[in-house]
């Protein structure tokens, strides 16, 4: 009798483990199969999310994602392109405007791209929303890597957009190396859906901040 409860406060604490391990592998297996998908449909506009410049120049990364921009526009499937993406430290140009410029380049009236601005997926569209809005622009194609796509329809969702999936069709990460973004994304969705995406948001910025102030002291 006396092991009773600890043998059940073990057995509690079992269940919860593997009903955690359920749900982020559930997770997992909604984030590998949302970056096969590929939408062919038409939209109001397509939301580019940012990642990495290189004084000026997109990233590889981004590069990719900006030339599936470039498709979507001259396939006719949308009006408008929204890039997004402020400064990171040191950066001297916004990863929006750096992808503006980009697109500009390759033809596409600088009329119709939308500017946004944010340090992660969460301001990349509330950054844009009031402009979107303002457009009349309610369904849009989300161009990011396939691994991020899941997490990129689902706050743009919760902000109150209708998504369809349209990753980079030639995207510069690959390999093994995806692995661990596949993995960093699922546990970005697996907490994001139980807090909010703009909680973990908010929590991840004060994250940086604090990482910032104790660095910066001497």
């Amino acid at each position: 009798m006396i092991f009773g409860p600890w043998r059940l406060l073990l057995k509690i604490i079992s269940t919860i483990f593997s009903l955690v391990i359920l749900y982020f592998a559930f997770t997992l297996v909604q984030v590998l199969l949302t970056s096969r998908e590929h939408s062919t449909s038409t939209a109001d506009a397509a939301v580019v999310f940012g990642t990495t410049e290189d004084n000026g120049t997109p990233s590889p990364t981004l590069q990719a994602r900006l030339n599936e921009a470039v498709l979507v526009w001259r396939s006719h499937r949308v009006s408008w392109i929204v890039v997004t993406g402020g400064k990171r430290p040191g950066d001297r140009f916004t990863e929006g405007g750096v992808s503006a410029t980009y697109l500009e380049q390759r033809g596409i009236p600088a009329s119709k791209i939308l500017m946004g601005a944010g340090a992660d997926t969460w301001q990349n569209v509330s950054t844009s929303a009031t402009q979107m809005l303002t457009h009349n622009i309610h369904t849009v194609l989300a161009i990011t890597d396939g691994f991020h796509e899941y997490r990129a329809m689902a706050i743009l969702s919760a902000q109150g957009f209708s998504p369809s999936p349209n990753p980079d069709s030639d995207p510069a990460i690959s390999g093994l190396t995806l692995v661990k973004y596949f993995l960093k994304e699922t546990l970005s969705v697996g907490v994001g859906r139980i807090v909010g995406f703009g909680t973990l948001s908010s929590w991840t910025a004060a994250t940086t901040t604090v990482s910032s102030i104790v660095k910066s002291v001497p």
